[in-house]
Formats: structure tokens, sequence, C-alpha cells
């Protein structure tokens, strides 16, 4: 009887949040595979929810900094090699040594690298030369030596291609169809009523992606700001709010499951994407939030990031602030809410965009990657 082929999907987060791990499990799933993906469990992580794959997460004594990485490599190293697998699936520079090291000890085992974003230029890492450093070696160590790369963007991988030479595959982070199924009500989400709605969300709330601006802006905005998800920033943010005496007007919602946090979403009358130039990662992300708003038929305010930009200009679903600061982006949230015309068109134009940019059509490319078994 021939054995069911076996992709282990492996990450540094917790598992919870990661939606674009879970959209290649499941496309691996329906190519044939037999599917793991492997995070890790932090002490206040919550339970995982049954899925169609395995799931395992590794509890860890170390959970931030270099012991952290190592003790986490280490752990997936021995792993992986003690598992019968053709296919490693490496999830950004911080699980590909140990992926790369595991693929070289397992005969016939494919390993194929996923880049999220530009590693080595995250606003973490700018600042600290030393630990850059230590990533930019592992990258160029292994990267040149790659046979299977794909990227969430077109400006990473025109990066990555020139510099290692290797071919780039690109797929973006875009989101499943979406539709407004057992939508919860705005009590039941702790949603305020008789207010116009602005959400900012994600799992990577982080310093400079705009978020401490879009707080100051709340000052001078009639409407309540709804802060969706986690990020290193979210202490200052709540701090900030109280000194601004903004409780009313700024909520704070953990991060939540996909299908809930749409829910939040799908009420807002505006979704902000804020990343600022400030480092080349930002300055080339496009945000699959940005895709979440579509989806939910959001209309955007964004600050002037390259591939969003292409985004949202080509299907003309929101606005780009090309001056940003918060009294810009209060501006522009005043005349968007006021302008019920422009909202109502950006809409349209959601749903319009949400029939091209999904991923339904977007996994396709995969099947390149990832052929049927």
């Amino acid at each position: 009887m021939t054995k069911t082929p076996r992709a282990i999907v492996s990450v540094t987060n917790d598992l919870l949040t990661d939606n674009r791990a879970d959209k290649i499990c499941l496309f691996l799933m329906e190519q044939g595979y037999s599917v793991l993906l492997v995070g890790r469990k932090k002490k206040d992580s919550s339970d995982l929810k049954k899925r169609k794959y395995k799931t395992r997460r590794f509890s860890l004594f170390f959970e931030t900094g270099f012991k952290f990485y190592a003790s986490f490599n280490l752990r997936l190293f021995f792993f992986l090699i003690f598992r019968r697998v053709n296919i490693l699936v490496s999830n950004d520079l911080d699980t590909l040594l140990s992926n790369y090291l595991a693929s070289k000890l397992k005969r016939k085992c494919k390993l194929t690298y996923d880049s999220h974003e530009y590693f080595t230029e995250v606003p973490e890492l700018i600042n600290r030369p030393r630990v850059r450093n230590f990533w930019l070696k592992i990258e160029r160590f292994i990267f040149p030596k790659l046979k299977s790369v794909y990227t969430v963007n077109e400006s990473i991988a025109n990066i990555y291609k020139k510099k290692y030479n290797v071919n780039v595959d690109v797929i973006r982070n875009i989101s499943n169809r979406w539709t407004q199924k057992l939508i919860k009500s705005k009590s039941e989400l702790g949603v305020p009523e008789n207010t116009r709605l602005i959400i900012i969300q994600g799992a990577g709330i982080n310093i400079d992606r705009g978020a401490e601006e879009a707080v100051q802006a709340m000052t001078n905005v009639n409407a309540t700001l709804m802060i969706v998800g986690d990020g290193d920033v979210i202490p200052e943010l709540k701090k900030r709010v109280v000194e601004l005496g903004l409780s009313k007007k700024v909520i704070f919602y953990k991060k939540q499951p996909y299908s809930t946090m749409m829910n939040y979403t799908y009420f807002a009358d505006i979704g902000l994407t804020l990343d600022k130039p400030s480092n080349l990662n930002y300055k080339l992300s496009l945000p699959n939030k940005v895709f979440d708003y579509i989806h939910a038929g959001t209309p955007i305010i964004s600050t002037n990031i390259t591939e969003v930009s292409k985004v949202v200009n080509t299907y003309d679903v929101g606005v780009i602030i090309n001056n940003f600061n918060s009294e810009t982006l209060a501006k522009k949230i005043e005349e968007l809410l006021n302008n019920q015309k422009l909202l109502d068109k950006f809409k349209r134009n959601c749903a319009l965009a949400a029939k091209i940019e999904n991923w339904e059509i977007e996994k396709k490319k995969l099947k390149t990657i990832y052929p049927s078994v």
C-alpha cells in the first residue's frame, strides 16, 4: 500500500491567528498530503480549536529573545529528523535553519521556504545590528541553496531574486472569500451602538504601524476606534488612551479567531492600514488586513506604501494619505465619514475587488509548488 505523503509546516507563533499558515495547510490537504502544523504554546496561549489537519505546539522555557529562537530551532530540528516527511515548509527566517538542516538529513525530502516578510529589515532588527547580522548570516548561508521559495509580493520577491539569484514565486496573503454568515450582533461583540466605527486589526499591531497616530487622531474624530488584535505597542496605546481621556472612544479587543475578527471588520465604516516607510520591510509590506477589509466591504484609509497603494488605487476602495501624521489622519477620517456617497462607492468597489482578489484564485499558483499526489 502506498503511504500518504506527509508535509510538516512550521512557524514560531502559537498558531491561533496565523491565517497564511492555515491556508497553506488546507491547500496541502487538497493536494493529497497528510499535514502537520508545528508552532509553540506560550504561557498565555488559548487552546486551539480542532482543525482538519494535525497540530503540535512546543512549550518552551524561554518565550522571547535569542534563547527562545535557539531553543525552538533546536527542538524543531530534532522533532523533524525523527518524523517521516516528504515536504518541509519553513515559514520565515526564524524557522529556516532547523528545516534546512533537517532536510539535509532526510532522503527525498523537499524543502520549501515561505517568506512572509522581508525579515532582516523588520524594525525589531534594524536598530540591533548584532542580532540582525546573525539572521543575515543564516539567510546568506541558506537562501542561495534553496530550490523552492515564495513570498508575499513582487517587491520583496524582486529583492530576493537580485540579491541571491534564486527564483522566487509570489503568493500574496489574500483572504478567503468571506460572506456575512452567522454575524454576531454588536452587543454580542461588545461593539458600541449608534456611533461610526473605525478599525485597526491584526496580530502585528507594532511600532511604526500607525496605531499611535490613530489613537491621537481620535481626539479630533467623532467616532469610535476599535483595536482588534495584539502587538508590542498595545500596552503603550492603552496608557495613552487613559492619558488622553479616550476610554470611551478607543476600545481594545484581544486577538480573535479569524471568523470572529471579521465580524468586527464587517461593522466598521473604515479600516486603517497605516504602516510607515521607516524600514524597508514596512515600506514594501502588503498586510493581509488590506484584503480582509476588502472582503468585509470596509473602505480603507492607508499610508502611501508601495504595494498597498497599488491595491487601493487599482480597485478604488479607499484613500491614500501622502503626508502621514495624526492631524492628517483625523482630517481624512472625518472627510470620509461625512461623505456617504464616496463611502458607498468604495463599498461597492470592495465587493467587485473581492471577486478577483481572493484566496480561491490566488492559491491556484501553489499547484506548481505543491503538485497533487
